[in-house]
């Protein structure tokens, strides 16, 4: 597989072309940004640690039906995946209170909700990613009615898949985000699943294993994650 230009640098990742105008090579990078950027530094192999862990838990879902842009990993920080239009829409799952539902509802931190919640934000930071629902999608055409039912059915599948994926684990699925691309008129999940994108507790403990320990400057950030992807892999970074 042949490394080529650079398409695109976000927070965390890189993208580059390949030879194979159907895949792309995604670089993790070490960087860390919390409050849409407003927070940043660094951690140490962060990246090499969210691509592990990524590439495991990738392979699960796509394991159990699951169709996701994952192809295979490449390096310590390199996985190859097929080339999406990435869906401007960031689409998150709540199972208990945390960060902004406690925020914006005044919520108690922690408190199981009756049912998982699902939410949508306009992937746009210039505008600071705000709340949107179905028909905000559907009027400012950034997907279709067929896309978003397909977006909700896998958003719902992938919950479940990885509560109990993480719970075998000791590890409570507290909320995520994840995002969805086209690729040859299929919607499939995109991005990354990792301590930067899930709040993981450990359960009995409630110990925070993800990037809350760098947004709330908890301290011992690599080690939180060292510890998810001791327990995802079974090997220590």
């Amino acid at each position: 597989m042949e490394k080529r230009a650079k398409l695109y640098e976000g927070k965390a990742k890189i993208l580059y072309a390949t030879d194979n105008p159907d895949c792309v090579i995604q670089y993790f990078k070490d960087d860390a940004t919390a409050f849409n950027a407003k927070k940043k530094g660094t951690v140490d192999e962060k990246g090499i640690m969210n691509n592990a862990i990524s590439t495991k838990v990738f392979e699960y879902l796509g394991q159990n039906g699951i169709p996701t842009h994952f192809v295979r990993q490449l390096s310590d920080r390199e996985m190859l995946v097929k080339k999406v239009e990435i869906v401007k829409v960031e689409v998150i799952i709540r199972n208990r209170a945390a960060g902004s539902l406690c925020r914006n509802y005044g919520v108690t931190e922690g408190r199981t909700l009756s049912a998982p919640v699902l939410e949508f934000c306009y992937k746009e930071d210039a505008f600071n990613d705000p709340l949107m629902n179905e028909t905000h999608i559907l009027a400012l055409d950034i997907a279709t009615a067929s896309e978003i039912a397909t977006i909700r059915e896998l958003t719902f599948k992938i919950n479940e898949l990885m509560k109990k994926f993480f719970l075998a684990l000791n590890i409570e699925l507290i909320d995520f985000k994840v995002e969805f691309g086209r690729h040859k008129g299929e919607v499939i999940l995109a991005d990354e699943i990792s301590p930067d994108t899930c709040r993981f507790w450990e359960v009995g403990t409630g110990v925070r294993l993800d990037k809350d320990r760098f947004r709330h400057d908890l301290g011992n950030i690599k080690e939180g994650y060292q510890e998810v992807l001791k327990r995802v892999t079974g090997k220590a970074a």
